[in-house]
């Protein structure tokens, strides 16, 4: 396999970091996770929009420009033979003290993997997921904005470890107000009487690029949708339950803390959804 890092393709097994630089010492950096589909990148520009939008906030330089990028991406697909696939695209704070001061940092590092990834069964998509609601909060907006989509990831980790102990594939978080928020990686939604539910960006949530998909997909469908607060108790009696994310795509959530949502089966208007967006995948119509 070959790593697109700082300009160039090399082997994986030269693709490294210092051990001080702090992207790997403190998880000070932004990243993006990216699929391929028929040798196409999936809403490339909205990905490198938000990562560099993640980099300003922290203020990290990337040295590489947006077109750069985009280019160095097909270019490692190319490289590893990956035209369905995904790309890990990482921007990490360079070799610095082992003091916190990023103005002490050499220039970051930019690197780009491409591979394969199938984070659930095709089974699981035909009926639907079981998770649990984890007892990990979301960290507040107030403490770390959620649009960052940064390399400290220990906050959503220490939930996928309850959702591995209980046995499930994912969990699902609370923000600091005992709302839903969203999973460890990927957005949640709910369906009441036909009416699509979202938490809005004020819960706290990464607003992810497959979950904006998803809600044109609604409009498009004339699914009614709106985003609002959803406690645990609504998230019970919700009358269906589905995740978006760039791995997952669109899935069904059937159980929650071992009780069945709605029937306890995939529901038609997740179903809809996930046609409708296998069926913009097949046409590659996406930017």
């Amino acid at each position: 396999m070959k790593v697109w890092m700082n300009g160039k393709l090399v082997e994986k097994e030269e693709a490294k970091l210092s051990v001080f630089a702090h992207g790997l010492l403190y998880g000070d950096g932004a990243f993006e996770g990216i699929r391929a589909y028929g040798g196409k990148v999936f809403q490339g520009k909205a990905h490198l929009d938000r990562l560099f939008a993640s980099a300003e906030a922290i203020r990290l330089k990337i040295p590489t420009s947006s077109r750069e990028i985009l280019q160095a991406i097909y270019q490692t697909m190319q490289a590893n033979g990956v035209s369905d696939g995904y790309i890990r695209l990482v921007v990490a704070r360079g070799e610095g003290t082992l003091g916190l001061d990023p103005d002490k940092c050499s220039e970051p590092t930019v690197f780009i993997i491409a591979d394969q990834v199938a984070l659930y069964p095709e089974e699981m998509y035909q009926k639907g997921m079981a998770v649990i609601v984890a007892k990990t909060r979301r960290t507040a907006a107030s403490m770390l904005p959620p649009s960052v989509k940064s390399l400290n990831y220990l906050n959503n980790i220490m939930a996928k470890i309850e959702a591995v102990d209980a046995g499930v594939p994912e969990a699902l978080m609370l923000n600091v107000d005992g709302d839903v928020a969203e999973a460890t990686g990927d957005n949640i939604f709910i369906v009441e009487g036909g009416t699509t539910v979202t938490p809005p960006p004020a819960a706290g949530i990464l607003i992810g690029i497959t979950r904006k998909v998803v809600m044109d997909l609604c409009g498009e469908l004339g699914i009614a949708l709106k985003e609002d607060r959803i406690n645990v108790e609504r998230l019970y009696a919700a009358d269906e339950c589905f995740l978006t994310g760039t791995a997952a795509e669109v899935i069904a959530v059937t159980k929650v803390d071992d009780r069945p949502i709605g029937s306890g089966k995939p529901g038609p208007v997740t179903n809809r959804l996930l046609k409708a967006f296998r069926e913009l995948i097949r046409t590659g119509q996406f930017d």
